[in-house]
């Protein structure tokens, strides 16, 4: 079973503990919802780390977790999926706070919207947000970019190719010319290059400067934007957070490709799940698509 879809059962399990669930039962008045809700919230991004690590360790090593309360949040989780590294501890807190939630708009924070304008509690309704994150075209993507430049530089050895602007360009053109897409560069909303980005190559430069697969990335990151320009077809020709983060795990020995989504579910549910905390203190009602009718679809055909 993937990582992904324990994940979502794990903390569904958890959702018989739901203070707003309880309260909601009881009668609770629609002003005290947010107290409620913001119990749980807390609650859920405590137990979010523990139930990612009992998966990573089951599936991957001999299913003991041991925990460090003396540290951050960060660290213990470090501890709890078996890794005592400082460097790593320290990349975990910078994976952490990135990929919590910088607009909104995505569609794991928007499904833990949806699913919690009905009143469901932050259990189920951040559970529905990692069912989205787990899509291919949205918390899967990190994992995409790595393979492909790991591909990428197999390619190279097995042609006793070097890493250069020179190479990268001509496998980038390649790529374009084959219809295939260049993953981790592009953003729905982005414009430039993501801000997100730049703290993973901040910190890559700082720390594995000479690592094979960031020197592979940093050349790609010098040449690309150019070469999506003159192609024409690309709004954003910029790096988004997947491009980086898939390489700076590898480099600490995190290789287990499938869990990668499942640190990014730990993050993500800061930023989800506070909008959601504001969704009950506003008191904002049930979200509904827009609905037109056969008159109005038949205007816009005209």
């Amino acid at each position: 079973m993937h990582p992904m879809t324990q994940f979502t059962i794990g903390l569904n399990a958890c959702q018989t503990g739901s203070k707003f669930a309880m309260a909601y039962e009881k009668g609770a008045p629609k002003n005290e919802h947010h107290l409620y809700v913001l119990e749980d919230v807390l609650d859920v991004v405590a137990k979010l780390p523990e139930i990612a690590a009992v998966i990573y360790r089951n599936v991957y090593f001999d299913g003991v977790v041991k925990k460090d309360l003396s540290l951050d949040y960060s660290g213990n989780f470090c501890r709890m999926l078996g890794y005592d590294n400082p460097g790593f501890d320290e990349l975990m807190r910078l994976y952490l706070t990135i990929h919590t939630d910088h607009e909104g708009g995505n569609a794991s924070a928007h499904t833990t919207h949806l699913v919690g304008s009905t009143l469901a509690d932050p259990y189920l309704s951040y559970a529905a947000g990692l069912n989205a994150l787990a899509g291919p075209l949205h918390g899967l993507a990190n994992q995409e970019v790595l393979r492909w430049i790991q591909n990428l530089e197999a390619k190279f050895k097995a042609e006793m190719k070097e890493v250069n602007a020179a190479t990268i360009t001509e496998f980038a053109w390649d790529t374009l010319n084959a219809k295939k897409v260049i993953p981790g560069y592009g953003h729905a909303v982005l414009r430039k290059t993501d801000p997100r980005y730049s703290c993973q190559r901040e910190f890559a430069l700082k720390h594995m400067p000479n690592d094979p697969l960031f020197k592979i990335v940093e050349t790609i990151y010098q040449v690309m934007p150019g070469i999506l320009t003159e192609h024409g077809k690309t709004k954003n020709p910029y790096p988004n957070v997947d491009s980086h983060s898939g390489v700076l795990l590898w480099h600490y020995g995190f290789t287990q490709y499938k869990f990668y989504t499942v640190l990014f579910g730990v993050s993500r549910a800061v930023g989800a799940l506070s909008q959601m905390y504001w969704d009950r203190a506003l008191g904002l009602p049930l979200e509904r698509p827009k609905s037109v009718t056969p008159e109005w679809l038949w205007e816009q055909t005209k």
